[in-house]
């Protein structure tokens, strides 16, 4: 879509878009001190980029580029890519999302979410987490031989640090736009962009609400369990170690740790009552730790949940919307 936007405007002879770049000032205040110190934000000024690339209709889309706050030894993955979806013909301040992407990357999934809110007069920020993308661009010839996933759980932790530092500063950028209400901040996202949604929501004090997609708690079994970790859990069982090790290493990452930052905010899970990789086990453990908000049970799998994706994400644009139906469908506790 954009490249085919970027190409016609070549053909027909039009000026490139207006880049816009920018600072935004971030000053944590009071309220910083209490969000867990791996998940800190700093005081810092920080250069952004925003390039407007289409308009599909009732919202513009640009890419977005700035650094992110905590630095890795892959240049490509300190600086963070996202499409921001701003909405055209909205009066006043409106809210905004960060919207999170899936471990297998479908990034049309997430554009079309941010592109419904924006229906809605949601400003959408499609946020890439580490190693996705553009961020995975290696110095040199190839791909950084790197993934946010992999058997190395020390980095796979890091990974997921940095994913929830870097959609923290976007929403600060979020938060700057003059046509964005900052007290009106959320979180949405599917599966793995589920699970840093929910740490983000749980941990920082400017986001009020949430759609988690598939998501849940206790992340070691999930790890554990899950089909596409099986070469780790034989490396791993061979090293002489056991889930137990693993809990160990991934507590202070486990949604089920900061859930409780969750009570008092406006929460909507969505959850598969047979899934295969985030088991319902999983989903009720985070929905208890985080107050029992509205859950709504599908009867699907992780995988076969793609039929169910399009009601759970209007279902989540309603909510986010600020037009939540409680209790319509099938939600339960």
């Amino acid at each position: 879509m954009f490249v085919a936007s970027l190409l016609l405007g070549s053909i027909l002879g039009l000026a490139p878009p207006a880049v816009e770049r920018g600072e935004v000032v971030v000053r944590p205040g009071p309220s910083e001190a209490a969000v867990p110190e791996r998940f800190r934000l700093q005081p810092a000024t920080f250069a952004y980029e925003l390039t407007p690339v289409d308009q599909p209709g009732r919202c513009r889309v640009s890419t977005l580029t700035f650094p992110s706050p905590v630095e890795t030894p892959d240049v490509a993955n300190n600086t963070v890519h996202a499409e921001y979806f701003e909405p055209v013909g909205f009066p006043g301040r409106r809210p905004a999302v960060v919207v999170l992407h899936i471990l297998g990357s479908d990034f049309p999934l997430s554009r079309y979410l941010a592109a419904r809110l924006a229906d809605r007069g949601v400003a959408a920020l499609f946020v890439k987490l580490p190693y996705y993308g553009e961020r995975r661009t290696a110095n040199g010839p190839g791909p950084v031989p790197r993934k946010f996933l992999s058997d190395d759980i020390e980095r796979t932790m890091r990974s997921m640090r940095q994913g929830v530092c870097d959609v923290r500063r976007g929403l600060r950028w979020l938060a700057s736009r003059l046509d964005v209400d900052p007290e009106r901040l959320g979180m949405t996202g599917i599966s793995l962009g589920g699970i840093v949604s929910s740490l983000v929501a749980s941990v920082d004090p400017d986001v009020k609400s949430a759609a988690l997609l598939l998501a849940g708690g206790d992340l070691a079994n999930v790890l554990w369990e899950m089909p596409e970790t099986a070469p780790f859990r034989k490396a791993w069982g061979e090293a002489g170690k056991t889930v137990a090790d693993l809990k160990a290493m991934t507590d202070p990452y486990d949604p089920l740790t900061y859930a409780a930052g969750l009570a008092g905010k406006r929460v909507l899970m969505i959850a598969g009552n047979v899934d295969e990789v985030i088991p319902p086990a999983s989903a009720r453990m985070l929905w208890e730790a985080a107050g029992k908000p509205p859950i709504v049970w599908y009867d699907c799998g992780h995988y076969s949940a793609a039929g169910y994706l399009l009601p759970a994400m209007r279902r989540a644009v309603d909510f986010l919307g600020g037009e939540a139906r409680p209790g319509a469908g099938p939600a339960s506790g």
